[in-house]
């Protein structure tokens, strides 16, 4: 079965086809659609809007035509912070079509599909150019320094090479001791590697090797080095290329954080209203899926605010500020944060976690965590981008793995087993959860293999895929995502066992598969077209998919197989396009593939007429 999605008509949130990424309340945007001259002629092209919950109708007119297709533009008038759009098509044989972010459809659609215009604060622009490094700081690399400090007594030491402990009561307590000075040790991995984003898992104090149970958001943990550690951490990356962003439990604390004891049992205490307590005496109290270690923030509280997440003295600020400077943060739980029975505070608390970053350093990221469909938290007012699964890493997996491989990760990450998903399920699977984001979310939303959440993607990959999988993760929107690990070849059945200490001694013998990620995230760093440029699918079947990247500068056309195939991609692929990855031959537009594969060429920028 394939599908040639060629000759249909397209529209993105990208700059070929939006006339600004930063469109303002009150403001005219121009916005074009491709039409395909094999699809058939239009004698009206529209876009419908639904400003206020009325719609409205703009005209559209011919402002480019090739020998391939027809450029429509329209004008729309931004009402609203999130203006939804769609293109109404009428063809000259009468047939009505609607265009909207999940695809054309002969039928009216949903008002969650449109298209969106966000006219909230933008996100860096440094976000679509990032390839995110993600370190378990217990689990990355351990400094001398470690060995002169004394063990917590909640703490069971291991040694670099022992085995996870990723069953069982001494999972989240078999310490390893790896510290900040440890990365620092390992930066110039990272700078090799060409990542440019380095992500920290969380550095607060806490009776866990994970550190999402805080003691205090005041100090860095003194095993890992301190606040002298985290700083000099941070500059040393600045220093060679690499933002920095931090890890925040905005859901919960741990049960041992000063917050909590000095209010547990103690109704007269400050920090009573900090938390949702069940009983008058204060001894029962809601946690994060009922693990008592985990009590659940009540966001009602206002000097909570005030302490954590409002205001240049919150523990929001504090990190983002000299002489931290972290560049942004990575929020846990987020779409948990807040919400409890019939009380929904998520979004009152992400807006204030982002205006205080504003208000401390604008060109900051802030990443929540969704690990399902994201899509209505996402709207661009405060989150940039969703560490979350349902558009790219499941069905990824789906489509790449053996069916049947585990597809769970730690607590609150039980996913089931693998479907045998076809490339057009893999497809389709993207566009339906990507499509309710608008364009920018997409572009700062996390396309991970795995993470410390998840099994390691290569335990259960269908043989030579990995650079199919990367590959996608590299070209297709998003931040594509290194788990510290993955470079070097490890493996894992879930997500506690994904979290094994990186093997340094190993390195020359990972070298092939160190290289394939160096090379594939450098294909990213070098190609304008894949750090912001619009994506337009191009063929879709059991055993491949391809699609290109489009912008002024370049066209970026990608393959991605799992097995022998041919796909035939006619005048998008011409026999003169510039292959930059891959080994793959292609003539009139077919590419015959002998196995897995993953191929990119490059072609010329699309010249369009210049935005009235």
């Amino acid at each position: 079965m394939e599908r040639d999605l060629a000759g249909l008509p397209h529209h993105d949130g990208s700059p070929l086809y939006v006339s600004t990424q930063t469109p303002q309340l009150g403001q005219d945007v121009r916005v074009r659609v491709r039409v395909p001259r094999v699809f058939g002629a239009m004698v009206v092209v529209r876009t419908r809007s639904n400003p206020d919950r009325e719609p409205s109708y703009s005209d559209a007119v011919v402002v480019h035509e090739t020998d391939d297709a027809v450029w429509w533009e329209a004008v729309i008038h931004v009402e609203n912070p999130v203006h939804g759009y769609r293109f109404l098509m009428e063809s000259d044989d009468g047939a009505t079509h609607w265009l909207t972010s999940a695809g054309l459809s002969h039928t009216e659609t949903r008002d969650i599909d449109d298209f969106r215009l966000v006219s909230y604060a933008p996100p860096p622009a440094w976000g679509a150019e990032a390839v995110m490094y993600q370190v378990f700081p217990d689990r990355f690399a351990r400094s001398a320094a470690a060995d002169d400090r004394a063990l917590p007594a909640w703490a069971v030491p291991a040694t670099w090479t022992d085995p996870v402990i990723f069953q069982g009561p001494e999972t989240g307590t078999q310490f390893y001791g790896g510290d900040l000075q440890g990365v620092i040790d390992h930066l110039d991995h990272l700078v090799g590697l060409g990542v440019n984003l380095l992500y920290l898992t969380p550095i607060f104090p806490a009776e866990s090797n994970h550190r999402y149970n805080a003691q205090s958001f005041d100090h860095v943990d003194p095993l890992l080095g301190g606040n002298e550690a985290y700083q000099a951490l941070i500059e040393a990356a600045h220093a060679k290329g690499l933002r920095v962003i931090g890890d925040l439990t905005t859901n919960h604390s741990g049960d041992a954080h000063e917050w909590f004891r000095s209010s547990y049992g103690n109704p007269e205490a400050p920090e009573s209203a900090f938390y949702l307590w069940l009983n008058a005496q204060q001894t029962e109290y809601v946690s994060w899926l009922g693990f008592s270690s985990l009590p659940k923030f009540n966001w009602q509280a206002v000097e909570l605010r005030r302490r954590f997440i409002e205001g240049l003295d919150s523990v929001v600020a504090r990190w983002l500020a000299p002489p931290y400077s972290l560049d942004g943060w990575r929020v846990d739980v987020a779409n948990m944060t807040g919400r409890w029975r019939d009380e929904d505070l998520n979004e009152s608390v992400r807006r204030t976690i982002r205006a205080t970053m504003r208000e401390i350093k604008d060109d900051t990221i802030l990443i929540g965590e969704s690990t399902n469909d994201a899509a209505s938290d996402f709207q661009g007012d405060a989150w940039h981008g969703a560490m979350t699964y349902a558009n790219f890493t499941r069905p990824l997996w789906n489509w790449l793995s053996v069916p049947g491989s585990p597809a769970g990760g730690g607590l609150g990450m039980t996913l089931g087993r693998t479907s045998d998903y076809t490339g057009i399920d893999f497809y389709a699977a993207h566009r339906e959860f990507a499509a309710a984001f608008p364009w920018r979310t997409r572009l700062n939303t996390m396309n991970a293999l795995d993470t410390h959440d998840t099994p390691r993607f290569l335990t259960s990959a269908k043989p030579g895929v990995v650079p199919v999988a990367f590959g996608l993760a590299v070209t297709m929107p998003g931040i594509p995502v290194v788990w510290a690990g993955d470079e070097f070849g490890l493996t894992a059945s879930d997500g506690e066992e994904s979290r094994t200490p990186i093997p340094w001694d190993r390195i020359d013998e990972s070298a092939d598969t160190i290289a394939l990620y160096t090379r594939l995230i450098g294909l990213k760093r070098a190609h304008p077209a894949l750090n912001g440029g619009g994506i337009r699918w191009l063929w879709v079947s059991d055993d491949a998919v391809a699609f290109v990247r489009e912008s002024s500068a370049e066209c970026v056309v990608v393959v991605a197989a799992r097995a022998i195939t041919t796909i035939d991609l006619g005048a998008e692929l011409p026999d003169d396009a510039q292959l930059v990855e891959g080994d793959v031959a292609w003539a009139d537009g077919r590419v015959a593939i002998q196995g897995p594969t993953f191929a990119a060429w490059q072609m010329p920028g699309l010249e369009l007429p210049e935005w009235a």
